[in-house]
């Protein structure tokens, strides 16, 4: 898909190709703000938290990116850039997305809610790292060369993809234990006709698939306008497919914000960041024999920071006050993610 995409993105002028640029941004920024809309109103519907919504519902549709790019890589033989897409988005989704989103507004937060889904999104990172371990010879995962970091085997990718179903299940449950907290029970400013559960899930489907269908195009669009102005590859790779994969995530947390409906934002990355360990490692895992390879370069500087900015992000929650995830965490969170950006380009990559 993404090289047809390239190919077609070739064969246009400048004019066509900035008319495309310009309806792709647009497609996204609409189907971000009714897939938004349609979250609140199935969290009205279901009786189920925003947050909750967010961090199924909606994260199953935003991290198709990420599962399509690295499943591809992985089938394609390269295991170090499916592993790679998945760690890395979970650094960009934390770091820079609820950074962002933080900055912008305090967001609103249950501890209740927030703290069952973050244990998991913590548990989950460290579940994918010490799965990557060479426990046989453990020192060997700083190694360069042949014979050092570690590797992700395909059985525990299918093992992987059967806690996503464990854990889909458990949060829609859950949160029905809990309860709904006065937050989800206020109603919109805007009276709206009622809509059936399966249509509002329906409705939510089909604006994910326009908002990463645009999100690949603007995406192509990008590289060929990058690549017409002489800029080189490898800063193309480093910032616009990395940071590409995430920009569902990116359009959704904005509109969230913009819309007042911040546990929207926070339930979207942490599923998020939830899925990108399950689906996105787990599924590229289980489709290769040989599984995912983990370099050195992953537990000198990728897991380390992965693990960070999903520590600052619990101590953010832990730290709250009045209910809200303050700025100084959101300027905390994105400032690790700058400073990544740097050692991306600094760190000895063998």
């Amino acid at each position: 898909m993404d090289t047809f995409i390239q190919s077609f993105m070739e064969g246009l002028g400048w004019p066509l190709l900035l008319i495309v640029f310009a309806v792709s941004i647009a497609v996204l920024g609409y189907s971000a703000d009714t897939l938004v809309d349609l979250a609140v109103r199935l969290s009205e519907r279901t009786g189920l938290p925003r947050v909750v919504i967010g961090a199924t519902i909606v994260s199953l549709g935003t991290t198709m990116p990420e599962a399509a790019v690295s499943v591809y890589a992985a089938v394609m033989g390269e295991p170090d850039l499916a592993l790679g897409n998945a760690v890395g988005s979970i650094i960009c989704d934390t770091g820079m997305i609820l950074g962002l989103a933080c900055i912008l507004m305090p967001l609103p937060i249950d501890r209740r809610i927030v703290n069952r889904q973050g244990w998991i999104q913590v548990g989950a990172g460290l579940l994918l790292v010490a799965c990557c371990i060479p426990w046989a010879n453990p020192a060997s995962m700083f190694a360069s060369g042949e014979g050092g970091g570690g590797v992700l085997p395909q059985h525990l990718g299918w093992i992987f993809v059967g806690l996503l179903i464990v854990y889909m299940v458990w949060s829609i449950k859950g949160a029905r234990d809990v309860g709904v907290t006065p937050a989800d029970e206020e109603a919109d400013e805007e009276a709206k006709p009622a809509m059936r559960g399966w249509l509002i899930i329906l409705f939510i489907f089909t604006s994910c698939v326009f908002l990463v269908g645009s999100s690949m195009i603007l995406i192509g669009a990008t590289k060929e306008c990058a690549t017409r102005l002489g800029i080189p590859e490898g800063i193309i790779a480093a910032t616009v497919v990395a940071f590409g994969t995430s920009l569902p995530e990116l359009v959704t947390a904005m509109a969230a914000v913009r819309k007042r409906k911040g546990e929207i934002a926070i339930g979207n990355v942490i599923g998020a960041d939830i899925l990108n360990v399950l689906f996105v490692a787990g599924a590229s895992a289980s489709v290769t024999r040989d599984g995912l390879a983990a370099g050195a370069y992953f537990f000198r500087l990728q897991f380390p920071v992965m693990l960070l900015v999903l520590g600052v992000f619990r101590f953010g929650i832990a730290t709250a006050r009045d209910g809200k995830l303050s700025r100084y965490i959101g300027f905390l969170l994105l400032g690790i993610y700058l400073l990544y950006l740097i050692l991306n380009v600094t760190v000895d990559k063998s």
